[in-house]
């Protein structure tokens, strides 16, 4: 993996983003690569907050893989700081091929220059293969999580 870059995405990346979110059962439901302006415009308010970190992974053919960190002070655990990792997604040709452990690794490496104390996660209870791999990284599912659609 010597040719990967992991770096942040740029706005000419968001078109690969959107393809990936939108390539699994899931996110087919829910993303629309058609029209990228929600995207774009979610983008310029990621880009202007200095607790987002969106990145990609990229090899000379293009966007291999992303994900989002976002840096989140607290009260909490005495006024510690945490980082979650949303938006995890891998390009189908490179599945199983380490990438997503390089990808988590950033955001753990990244996490602690930062001054996080703790790293989390959410992963939809379908993405069974998902689960097994962030439980593999480390990651422990001691927590139930709740939503609600607005």
């Amino acid at each position: 993996m010597s040719d990967l870059e992991i770096r942040p995405a740029a706005v000419g990346d968001l078109s690969a983003i959107v393809a990936m979110l939108a390539d699994d059962p899931l996110g087919a439901r829910r993303e629309s690569p058609d029209d990228l302006s929600p995207y774009l415009a979610a983008f310029r308010r990621l880009a202007d907050d200095p607790h987002q970190h969106v990145m990609v992974a990229v090899r000379a053919d293009g966007v291999v893989g992303t994900l989002q960190l976002t840096v989140i002070p607290g009260l909490s655990r005495r006024g510690s700081t945490r980082s979650m990792i949303e938006g995890v997604r891998i390009h189908e040709a490179e599945r199983g091929t380490g990438l997503g452990t390089r990808m988590i690794q950033w955001a753990v490496d990244e996490s602690r220059r930062q001054g996080c104390q703790l790293v989390q996660l959410t992963s939809d209870v379908t993405r069974t293969d998902a689960r097994r791999f962030y439980e593999r990284l480390g990651f422990v599912a001691s927590h139930v999580g709740f939503k609600l659609a607005l």
